[in-house]
C-alpha cells in the first residue's frame, strides 16, 4: 500500500488520521508498580513500548475510576454531569446522548468495541453500546472478582459479566478473558479502522492472577512478614499479567500486519492503593502490603500526585520518535485528540474540557504554553497551571505546592 492508503493523510493539512486505535486502561496501577519507574513489577513489554515510544511523564487523571473515565469518554471534567460522575457510581455517569469517543470514531466508519470495565452505569439501558460502542464485553460495574466476575456482596449489581448487555456465566480468569476478547476484535481482519478500548479490571482489588505470572518471582521476597509477602506477590503477579497480555496484543498486531497502522495508548485511571481489604464475591484474600507510589505522595482517593499522576504512554511505529513529554496531560484531552487524528468533525460545540494535545505528544509543540488542569473530588478539589498546584479540601486549610521544587 501507499503510504496515503496507509495513514489516510491528508497532505494540504500535514495531519495524518490513525486508520487504529488501541486504548489500554489499567485500573489502580500505582506509579512505582511497573518496571520503567523502577518499581517490583516485571513488566518488559510496558517498558519496551515506553522506551521506544512516547512518555507521557505528566498525565493527569481523576483520582478514582468513574470519574476517570466519564472524562476520558466525553472530554469532559467529570463533575458537569453532577455528583454520581465524581465518585465509584453504578449509576449513570453520563446522559444518554453525550457524544463520546466511541461515538465519533462510529460515526467516521470506525468499529468500535470495549472489552473490560465499564463502570458508567450498571444497567441494561447504560450499557456502552448506548454510548456508542458496536460491541462490548466484560462487566458494568467497578470491578470483578477475577475468577467468580462477581461484584461486591451488598451490591444490587453483583452479576454484570455480559456480552452486550447480556448476562452471562463464563469459566476463567477475568484478564485472561478480557484480553482473549481484544485479541478477537482486533484480528477479526476486514477493511474498515476500528477503535478498540481494553480498561482492564487489573490491578484492581480482588488482586490475584493465575500460578504461572506468580512463578516469574521464585526467589523474590517482598517483605518478612509472610502474609504481605503473598500479598505483594499476588500483586506483582497481576501486574506481570496485564503487561503479558499487552505484549500479546503487540504480537498479534505485529503477526496480522497492523502494527504501523496501530496507535496505542496507555494509562492507568488513578493511582494505585497501599493496601485494601476484599469486598468482593470470591474467596481472594485482603493485600495489606499492595501498590507503591513513591516518590510520589498519596494514592488513590487522594488529590495528590500519587491519586492523580499516572502511568501512561503513547505508542505508533514511524510516527512517534522516543521522547519524555514533561509537559502536563489530562485524560479528558484524549477525545479531542484522537478525534482529531481521525479527523472527527462535530455538528455542535461538544464543550471540552480537554484540549488536543497531538501535536504535543508527536514533538511538535515542545514547550506548550501553561494550561490549567482541574480535578474534582467530593472531598476537595485541586488546581494545576505551570508547576503551581493547589488543593483545597472542603475541610483544613488549602495546600500550595510548587512541583518543580
Amino acid at each position: 500500500k501507499t503510504a496515503y492508503e496507509i495513514y489516510q493523510c491528508d497532505w494540504s493539512s500535514d495531519v495524518c488520521s490513525s486508520d487504529l486505535i488501541l486504548l489500554i486502561v489499567a485500573d489502580d496501577l500505582g506509579w512505582a508498580d511497573v518496571g520503567w519507574h523502577g518499581g517490583f513489577g516485571k513488566t518488559p513489554h510496558l517498558d519496551k513500548l515506553v522506551r521506544t515510544g512516547v512518555e507521557l511523564d505528566q498525565h493527569y487523571v481523576q483520582p478514582v475510576c468513574t470519574p476517570t473515565r466519564t472524562a476520558l469518554m466525553s472530554g469532559r471534567c467529570p463533575g458537569r454531569f453532577g455528583p454520581q460522575a465524581l465518585s465509584p457510581s453504578n449509576l449513570r455517569a453520563m446522559p444518554l446522548g453525550t457524544p463520546t469517543l466511541a461515538s465519533a470514531l462510529q460515526s467516521l466508519g470506525y468499529r468500535t468495541h470495549l472489552a473490560g470495565k465499564w463502570h458508567l452505569g450498571a444497567r441494561p439501558e447504560w450499557i456502552p453500546n448506548a454510548y456508542g460502542f458496536d460491541t462490548s464485553y466484560g462487566t458494568l460495574t467497578g470491578a470483578a472478582d477475577p475468577w467468580t466476575h462477581k461484584y461486591r456482596k451488598d451490591s444490587p449489581y453483583v452479576d454484570t459479566w455480559h456480552r452486550d448487555g447480556k448476562l452471562f456465566h463464563e469459566e476463567g480468569n477475568a484478564t485472561e478473558l478480557v484480553a482473549a476478547e481484544a485479541l478477537r476484535r482486533i484480528t477479526q481482519g476486514g477493511d474498515q479502522p476500528w477503535f478498540m478500548y481494553v480498561p482492564f479490571h487489573a490491578v484492581h482489588s480482588p488482586v490475584d492472577a493465575p500460578a504461572e505470572y506468580k512463578r516469574l518471582y521464585d526467589g523474590v521476597k517482598f517483605h518478612e512478614d509472610p502474609v504481605k509477602h503473598e500479598s505483594r506477590l499476588r500483586m506483582a503477579a497481576m501486574v506481570a499479567q496485564l503487561d503479558a497480555k499487552v505484549g500479546a496484543f503487540v504480537e498479534a498486531l505485529e503477526r496480522t500486519g497492523q502494527r504501523d497502522r496501530t496507535l496505542i495508548v496507555f494509562t492507568s485511571d488513578n493511582g494505585g492503593l497501599e493496601s485494601l481489604r476484599n469486598a468482593y464475591v470470591g474467596t481472594v484474600p485482603d493485600s495489606p502490603f499492595n501498590s507503591e507510589n513513591d516518590p510520589l505522595r498519596g494514592q488513590k482517593n487522594t488529590l495528590y500526585e500519587g491519586g492523580t499522576r499516572v502511568c501512561a504512554f503513547a505508542h505508533w511505529p514511524g510516527r512517534l520518535k522516543p521522547a519524555k513529554v514533561a509537559a502536563p496531560l489530562y485524560v479528558a484531552d484524549w477525545f479531542p485528540t484522537l478525534a482529531g487524528l481521525a479527523g472527527w468533525s462535530p455538528a455542535q460545540d461538544p464543550r471540552w474540557d480537554g484540549l488536543d494535545r497531538w501535536k504535543v505528544i508527536a514533538g511538535e509543540e515542545p514547550a506548550p504554553a501553561p494550561r490549567m488542569i482541574y480535578i474534582a473530588h467530593p472531598q476537595g478539589r485541586s488546581l494545576r497551571l505551570g508547576d503551581w498546584k493547589l488543593i483545597a479540601m472542603n475541610k483544613g486549610k488549602p495546600q500550595l505546592f510548587n512541583l518543580a521544587t
